[in-house]
């Protein structure tokens, strides 16, 4: 459902502040943007307005239908962004100093609206955190998605067959079509109800717009991941594939799988999956989007944030949030993060964000993305610029040197 939480420290209509436009994770299915994570309070506290917003999500907002416009929830976040545009100067703010923000299927929503012609002009920066899009994310894919939709539980993937279900039966019926089995064949492993590349809306996937394109030249784009993401996640028991099989259907040349090994040999083999997980999932795609804009000398920060919750030894998926966002004391952050996360690490990234959204740059102490340097942003205890640290994702899934397919998707 379309709607909107404005946080501002200043109603004044000539206050002129610059905009975050937050949009939450969930995998395309789920969130809210009334997690406790999401409260501006600490950037209103730096002269920033924060607009969290909620959108149409799974099969209301995602799925192909017969009798309604594709990609419903991207709509949903233009209409955001227009309403912005519109009517936060009556909240202090500037229409014309908005930074569209997100983190996972939120990240992946910034990169899908810099892919998003009628999008252009209703932000002039992006934040893409952790961001994740479908891959492959063609029209043929909608529709074998609205195909096993329909064969998984006998209803009509149309608007007619949907219009007067409740809640709990609509979800009911997602969660069908979201069982694993051998008739997702066709489907990414993933994100089956996503933005994709329709045609009309959203003229050509969205990862080929980023990289070979032109989508979102003139913007500058702040994006990264965190080390770890997926990482906790199991491989399938003993029943399931061999290890090489569950990589190789990952995208992984099987001549890189010893390759793979020694450069996560320190997790241990039970990792292996995970990593893999994050790495096609997030790590590749995003640093592709890093080195394509590098290479174009578009506006480009990139970072990983490395520092290791003490709850499971690893920085996980949405742990860089609260130090973000500087909410370290918000409810269900100390059961991820300990009960004595760094304040250092959560004040130098938060003033980064800050800068951002001010300035569209992050601060001196943070270079841009190049070819030459590929200067990345660690988000550590000790944060520090290092260069190039996360080569060995480019050269096992990226690299084509000397090979005929594209690893990462």
């Amino acid at each position: 459902m379309l709607n909107l939480n404005v946080f501002t420290p200043d109603a004044d209509p000539e206050a002129g502040l610059p905009v975050l436009v937050w949009i939450h994770g969930g995998g395309y299915v789920a969130g809210s943007a009334a997690s406790p994570w999401y409260d501006g309070a600490a950037f209103n506290r730096d002269g920033v307005v924060l607009v969290s917003l909620g959108y149409r999500l799974g099969i209301e907002g995602f799925l192909h239908l017969e009798g309604a416009p594709d990609n419903r929830g991207v709509r949903d976040w233009i209409a955001a962004l227009e309403w912005v545009r519109e009517n936060i100067a009556a909240f202090g703010g500037d229409p014309a100093k908005v930074t569209v923000a997100g983190q996972s299927a939120g990240g992946g929503a910034v990169q899908t609206l810099l892919a998003v012609p009628s999008a252009r002009g209703l932000f002039r920066g992006a934040l893409s955190v952790s961001g994740a899009v479908m891959r492959p994310d063609g029209p043929e894919v909608a529709r074998a998605a609205a195909r096993l939709f329909t064969s998984r539980t006998g209803v009509p993937a149309a608007v007619g067959a949907l219009r007067d279900l409740t809640d709990d039966e609509l979800l009911d019926l997602q969660d069908r079509m979201s069982e694993p089995g051998p008739d997702r064949e066709g489907l990414p492993p993933m994100l089956a109800l996503a933005p994709f590349a329709d045609g009309d809306l959203i003229p050509v996937p969205v990862l080929d717009a980023l990289t070979t394109g032109d989508a979102g030249a003139d913007v500058p784009l702040m994006l990264g991941f965190t080390e770890d993401e997926f990482s906790m996640i199991p491989a399938p028991g003993p029943d399931g594939p061999p290890l090489s099989v569950l990589l190789g259907g990952l995208g992984l040349d099987p001549a890189r799988v010893d390759d793979f090994a020694e450069a996560y040999a320190a997790g241990g083999e039970e990792r292996y999956f995970g990593q893999a997980l994050t790495d096609t999932v997030f790590r590749a795609p995003n640093l592709a989007v890093a080195d394509a804009r590098a290479a174009r000398e578009r506006p480009t920060w990139f970072y990983e944030f490395r520092w290791r919750s003490p709850a499971l030894g690893l920085a996980f998926h949405c742990l860089d949030l609260p130090f973000a966002f500087d909410l370290l004391d918000a409810e269900g952050v100390a059961a991820v993060a300990g009960d004595a996360p760094p304040r250092a690490l959560a004040d130098a990234m938060h003033r980064a964000w800050v800068a951002f959204v001010t300035d569209q740059d992050p601060g001196a102490d943070w270079p841009r993305y190049t070819s030459a340097e590929r200067a990345t942003k660690i988000w550590d205890a000790e944060s520090r610029i290092a260069a190039d640290p996360v080569h060995r994702v480019r050269s096992l899934w990226l690299d084509r040197a000397d090979r005929a397919s594209h690893g990462a998707g």
